[in-house]
């Protein structure tokens, strides 16, 4: 093993994931970085967005965070306020640090504030992005002081050529998510459900979409009383009323740790991405992809083109090229126990020997033996 490092890893919140699915991947590789042997420290501001929505879960917020620190014993979370302190803390916090690594989910007045004591300190630092907006809002990622960073993390080819090609970083590269294979695989379990999808509803970025993949097919699958199942946050009232004329049971918040026991409940589990992710961004799986691959169920997908080749097409997942190819796929599929098993096993197989957060710990140790040369 190379030289233990010591790593501090700055995202909005690694005890929630209440509409933050940046944490799942995060408390992945921090804790590979842990077993690697490095000494890692997690960041996240006191009372930041996605935890207070989470207190507003009640009891699922409760177990929500207590999954959190019984899965993760291992991650060393340290809380701080953007006041008048804030400069000291960075001070004494990073003061030894050989590796910073920010997530571009985090306040600019934070992200320039490490920065500032990156040349006194001596630390190599690391911008992480994992979000559209290099490609859909540049001025909010511009607000950052990319220069000083070592370089960039981006978790797909195209945001990459984005921060090379049309923000001039010289140091940029694609650091795709991957899948916690501690916590998503494969379970035994009665099947309750026939579909699921798990996401959120989120800034009119995919209604149409969820319409056509998701509700219309649906409709008539639970018209011949097949169960549909949706999970997840920010569902305006008349979404919720159209699922619930669609016949789909809609249950609101999943802490994501809890979502491998979904999945093993269900027959199959749908992807519907954002519009961003199927236009523009092509060749970039969230983290839900890998996920549901992990946990072995077949998993049936609205458009998108893997540009990167992470999967084998048409073997690891399936793929609907509109609403009505949606339904016969989805029905086609629950009518056969071998072809369902044949693509969670492929898809499964991808993940183990590809995307893990153990392939992605050992990659970012590779990027900063880059960096230091």
């Amino acid at each position: 093993m190379s030289q233990a490092l010591r790593i501090r890893l700055f995202a909005h919140s690694w005890v929630s994931d209440w509409n933050h699915g940046n944490a799942h991947f995060l408390r992945g590789l921090a804790r590979e970085l842990v077993r690697m042997g490095h000494e890692v420290r997690c960041y996240e501001e006191s009372g930041a967005w996605s935890i207070r929505n989470l207190l507003h879960e009640g009891e699922a917020a409760t177990r929500a965070i207590e999954e959190f620190h019984s899965t993760y014993p291992e991650l060393d979370v340290c809380f701080y306020r953007r006041d008048e302190s804030l400069s000291a803390f960075l001070d004494r916090e990073l003061a030894d640090a050989d590796l910073v690594m920010v997530h571009e989910w985090n306040e600019p007045e934070v992200v320039n504030a490490i920065l500032d004591g990156k040349k006194r300190l001596g630390f190599r630092a690391l911008f992480h992005d994992t979000h559209h907006r290099a490609y859909t809002n540049a001025g909010q990622i511009l607000r950052f002081h990319l220069q000083l960073f070592d370089g960039v993390l981006a978790f797909g080819e195209v945001i990459r050529k984005i921060y090379s090609d049309g923000f001039g970083i010289a140091r940029a590269w694609t650091f795709h998510e991957a899948a916690d294979i501690s916590v998503f695989h494969p379970a035994d379990c009665p099947k309750q459900n026939d579909v699921v999808w798990i996401g959120n509803w989120g800034d009119e970025e995919r209604t149409q979409e969820l319409m056509e993949f998701l509700v219309a097919p649906a409709a008539q699958m639970t018209a011949e009383c097949r169960r549909v199942l949706v999970h997840g946050v920010r569902y305006p009232e008349e979404a919720t009323d159209t699922l619930r004329r669609s016949g789909i049971e809609y249950r609101g918040y999943l802490p994501n740790l809890d979502a491998p026991k979904t999945y093993a409940r269900s027959r199959l589990a749908l992807h519907v991405p954002r519009r961003q992710y199927a236009n523009g961004l092509s060749g970039v799986p969230t983290i839900r992809v890998f996920e549901a691959l992990a946990c072995g169920i077949p998993l049936v997908c609205a458009p998108w083109t893997d540009t990167e080749g992470l999967f084998r097409s048409d073997r690891d997942f399936v793929q609907a090229r509109n609403g009505e190819e949606m339904r016969a796929l989805l029905t086609e599929l629950l009518e056969s126990e071998a072809t369902r098993r044949q693509i969670a096993s492929s898809g499964l197989e991808t993940i183990r020997e590809r995307h893990t957060c153990r392939h992605r710990a050992e990659q970012l140790m590779e990027i900063v033996g880059e960096i230091k040369r």
